[in-house]
């Protein structure tokens, strides 16, 4: 695959992820209901996908314990970032949530000394605290529901967390062995969670509309999107991957505002707002490039 057809590739998939939370706004289901069918209907898919494909079945068979540990950890980070995404959603708005998952890239920052094992810079540090004191000015101008803001932000930790842990994992393992086994296991996860409040068996059933979005959601969202995302990490700089993801909520904010209409307009000062907190974000992966190039 070539460097250009990895970057179209690249942002195909970043405009499928601002779809995701339109998606997610439109399904008349619950958080937790969402995620689990989201989740197991994409493995079923990854799962279909694998036993026509003699390449992935091969590299199945190599699989150990230490990786399906490994498997198991991101399973349930997914897990938990979609609920904690979704359920951001249902409480504010797809704008609101877009804006504040955004701060995954700064998180990633900060998490990669933690896991890599170097020092923590002190421009890191004060973008961070840039980006905090963006997200109150959001809060003030808009009157927004902190509970809303709250939950994107634990999605962005784990987001974050989840890249950082995935670049190391891919090295080893093929991008489609990855995303089933994640998918698998944070569907597990959320079943047992299910069974042992005793909802599995009551769960709201989809309408039909809301099937055809869930269908669309688990496969070329989930099953796909996740899927190449990973795989591109073998072609693409994390830099590059990053810088392109923050992308993400201004296709996201306009796929909201032309789908749901005047629930997602909001007041010109958090766009002004919006746009400060990217430009520091997109100014942190920036320095961050130019600091390591230089060192």
């Amino acid at each position: 695959m070539s460097q250009l057809q990895s970057y179209v590739r690249l942002h195909v998939i970043i405009f499928i992820w601002g779809f995701t939370a339109v998606l997610g706004a439109l399904i008349h289901l619950n958080y937790l209901s969402l995620t689990w069918y989201r989740m197991g209907l994409a493995s079923f898919f990854l799962g279909i996908y694998i036993l026509y494909s003699q390449k992935e079945r091969h590299l199945f068979s190599r699989t150990n314990s230490k990786q399906q540990w490994r498997y198991l950890i991101g399973g349930i980070i997914i897990a938990i970032h979609w609920l904690a995404f979704f359920y951001a959603i249902k409480v504010s708005n797809v704008s609101i949530t877009l804006v504040t998952l955004s701060s995954g890239a700064f998180f990633t920052s900060l998490l990669e000394p933690l896991l890599f094992k170097r020092k923590v810079y002190l421009y890191e540090i004060f973008l961070g605290i840039l980006i905090l004191a963006g997200f109150l000015v959001l809060l003030k101008v808009e009157k927004i529901n902190f509970t809303g803001v709250f939950y994107a932000l634990i999605a962005a930790f784990l987001s974050g967390l989840f890249s950082v842990l995935n670049a190391l994992y891919i090295r080893q393992q093929s991008g489609v062995q990855l995303s089933f086994f994640q998918l698998f296991y944070g569907f597990l996860f959320l079943s047992i969670i299910l069974v042992l409040k005793g909802d599995l068996f009551k769960l709201p059933a989809p309408n039909i509309t809301d099937w055809i979005y869930l269908i669309i959601l688990a496969s070329i969202c989930t099953a796909y999107a996740f899927t190449a995302s990973i795989s591109l990490m073998k072609h693409l700089s994390p830099y590059t991957v990053m810088l392109s993801i923050n992308l993400e909520p201004v296709y996201g904010i306009i796929l909201a505002v032309w789908v749901l209409g005047d629930k997602e307009k909001m007041s010109s000062g958090f766009y002004l707002g919006a746009f400060i907190i990217l430009t520091i974000i997109m100014l942190n992966a920036v320095i961050k490039f130019k600091f390591q190039k230089k060192y």
